[in-house]
């Protein structure tokens, strides 16, 4: 799966939570301001790289997802794993330890789900 850029990831954002839209449906719920040209741009990368489709209303076009924010952010997860804890359990927990994120229970629930994801 490919990774988002900072604005892609933006449009799916507003996408995974109002579901199917238009471009002019987009606009209001991104966090900076931006021409419509620009979101319409953006839409037709995502759909170039396979996380969104369209249904074509006359010239508009209404996009949804065809990848989940769970099945994104579990990949997501996956490679920042691999790539700053080596995919180790061991060297996530002690990062975690070590800077008191979560209290003892919690990381023992937390690595019992990311073992049973494996």
């Amino acid at each position: 799966m490919r990774t988002l850029t900072k604005a892609e990831e933006e449009v799916m954002q507003v996408l995974w939570k109002q579901g199917p839209s238009f471009v002019k449906e987009i606009l209001p719920h991104l966090p900076e301001k931006a021409a419509y040209t620009t979101i319409s741009t953006i839409v037709r990368i995502l759909e170039e790289k396979g996380f969104v489709t369209h249904q074509s209303f006359g010239k508009a076009h209404r996009y949804e997802p065809l990848i989940t924010k769970q099945q994104y952010r579990k990949q997501r997860f996956k490679e920042f794993f691999q790539q700053y804890f080596d995919g180790s359990h061991r060297q996530l927990a002690s990062f975690f330890a070590k800077e008191k994120a979560l209290e003892e229970d919690e990381l023992r629930q937390f690595l019992d789900e990311l073992q049973s994801d494996d």
